[in-house]
């Protein structure tokens, strides 16, 4: 008599199916699911203050200026002197953020890489600019740039007018965004490694070379980032250039002036046409900006 062996069959064997079949694909979603559970409630809550805070005033402010047509939002954006006050507002916005680059990135590494007596209270006075109200900053600075003030005697002396002049407001500027810049880059400094530096320096790499071959591609998003929140701060400032300004049609008359003015006349329509236009240049801006930033943050990683 034979022996004979019996096998069960792949059919009657639970799961022996699926497994010969191979590994299910994941079906395709829209929502990459998480462990975490509250997903529906956080992105309700997140729509719903994104469109009260975010969405809903700029449609509002988009749609106000066509009540004019057309050619009265031509004739509003045109205006010899609304162009000088943009021109103003952003041609000095743009240069106090680079300026604030190499200061911000300056006082940052003083702040991150040395030890020294009062470096806390260095620290702290950094802050300074977004702990003071505007006007009261706009005041001090009037008062220590006007020409019976210290500072604004002093430039005096060499024919140099800094209050009341487009030089006193890019010193606001230069003030209220130099925070933003090194706040960014501090936190980075603190995690770079200095090993790094370090190991670059065994293979022969000199003090200029460290920095520009090391350290500044590490730093770049991250100062990119610092200027662009500065540039933003600054275009759309108001208290603390006010004072020091001096608000001269067509020489020292700021954007945030004009649609202020504008408001006070009652010419809502003429206010959200300017409004609109700054936001449009401010949001290119922006976009320009975070794409130079991504750029550096992929070469980073690679």
């Amino acid at each position: 008599m034979t022996d004979q062996t019996f096998l069960p069959s792949p059919d009657s064997v639970p799961g022996a199916r699926l497994a010969a079949a191979g590994p299910r694909r994941p079906r395709f979603s829209w929502v990459q699911h998480s462990i975490l559970p509250g997903f529906s409630l956080a992105m309700a809550i997140t729509l719903i203050y994104l469109a009260a805070m975010v969405i809903v005033p700029v449609t509002a402010l988009a749609l106000r200026p066509w009540e004019l047509g057309l050619g009265g939002v031509l004739h509003e954006l045109t205006a010899p002197r609304v162009a000088a006050a943009l021109k103003l507002s952003f041609g000095l916005s743009a240069l106090a953020a680079l300026l604030n680059a190499p200061l911000g990135l300056l006082i940052a590494w003083t702040l991150t890489r040395y030890e020294f007596p009062g470096r806390r209270i260095l620290d702290a006075l950094v802050d300074l600019p977004f702990a003071l109200p505007t006007a009261v900053a706009g005041i001090a600075l009037t008062a220590i740039y006007a020409p019976s003030g210290p500072m604004g005697a002093l430039a005096a002396r060499f024919g140099i007018k800094t209050a009341y002049s487009p030089l006193g407001i890019f010193i606001a500027l230069v003030f209220i965004g130099l925070p933003f810049v090194v706040r960014a880059i501090q936190p980075v400094l603190q995690e770079l490694d200095k090993e790094v530096e370090e190991a670059a320096q065994t293979l022969g790499a000199n003090s200029l070379q460290r920095a520009a071959l090391v350290i500044l591609p590490a730093l770049a998003p991250s100062l990119i980032s610092g200027v662009s929140l500065a540039f933003a701060r600054a275009v759309g400032e108001y208290g603390s250039v006010v004072f020091i300004a001096g608000n001269l049609p067509m020489k020292t008359e700021i954007a945030p002036l004009i649609i202020t003015i504008k408001l006070e006349e009652y010419d809502y329509a003429g206010a959200a046409a300017v409004g609109l236009l700054m936001v449009v240049i401010a949001f290119g801006s922006l976009l320009l900006i975070n794409a130079a930033q991504m750029a550096f943050a992929r070469r980073g990683r690679a």
